[in-house]
């Protein structure tokens, strides 16, 4: 059953295909002599991020949360390249960056990616070898309080912040954290709904993803979207054992991460907040 709460099974179908056989022929391309060394690193952290899209892809169109884990190895393997190369050619071209994105935590859009491919390792429970290339390619030890607590919970030594660096949504998201539990589900929830609207920025602060599936900025059948999933949370519910009760069906919980089941076993979706997709 689908999960997501836009898209039917020919869409999925099509762009789950596209998206896996894409990675192929990007890998491909990769593995031989480069024709533009410059466009290279770039190049190759667009394929890290087609990776997360085709995981967040097969988690959409209903595939086992079980299986998803295999795909993240590629992810690791292009974002690594993409800095070995980002060093090599932009020494050898006297430039300051050769890549079109902005690594670090106080841009909105880097920080959205770190948190929700913590939030994929914490929930997939990615091998340790995994977990500590991909927390070497984050970076930014003790500079978000709440990015920083969601990592220590597996990695105890992890210098917290003090700062939280966007406190649109993510404030709510700490304040659930930090609340009694009698008032978490509630608090978890609340971060759930404003989670979408909140995160609107304009510009390259915005996430890269935010208009996919909007039908009139990007329509569905452009195929960029791959889902509105609020990793953030069910990462916070793994660190932090909050209750989730309330974000059950919500259209942007991907509860399922944090339940695997197989595909007979998925809940019916729904949108309980009632706004559009």
């Amino acid at each position: 059953m689908i999960r997501a709460p836009i898209g039917d099974k020919t869409y999925w179908d099509k762009w789950s295909n596209y998206r896996k056989e894409r990675l192929i022929k990007e890998w491909s391309l990769i593995n031989q002599p480069s024709r533009n060394p410059v466009y290279d690193p770039q190049y190759t952290f667009d394929t890290a991020k087609n990776h997360f899209r085709y995981v967040l892809t097969c988690y959409s169109s209903g595939d086992n949360v079980r299986d998803l884990g295999q795909h993240i190895a590629g992810l690791l393997d292009a974002w690594e390249l993409s800095n070995r190369l980002s060093d090599e050619i932009c020494a050898e071209h006297n430039l300051k960056t050769c890549r079109d994105w902005t690594f670090e935590f106080s841009n909105l859009n880097h920080y959205n990616w770190c948190f929700w491919l913590v939030g994929l390792a914490l929930v997939l429970e990615m091998p340790d070898e995994q977990w500590h290339r991909l927390l070497a390619l984050i970076g930014g030890e003790g500079e978000d309080v709440l990015l920083d607590r969601v990592i220590a919970s597996r990695q105890p030594n992890r210098h917290i912040g003090t700062t939280l660096l966007h406190r649109k949504p993510y404030a709510r998201l700490l304040k659930a954290v930090d609340a009694p539990k009698e008032e978490q589900a509630a608090l978890l929830r609340e971060f759930v709904e404003h989670w979408y609207p909140e995160l609107d920025r304009k510009g390259k602060q915005q996430p890269w993803w935010y208009i996919y599936g909007d039908p009139v900025k990007h329509p569905l059948k452009m195929g960029s979207y791959f889902g509105r999933w609020c990793i953030e949370a069910v990462a916070a519910v793994k660190a932090f054992g909050l209750d989730d009760s309330l974000c059950i069906r919500h259209e942007h919980y991907p509860g399922d991460l944090l339940r695997p089941v197989d595909t007979s076993g998925i809940l019916p979706k729904t949108n309980p907040s009632g706004a559009k997709p």
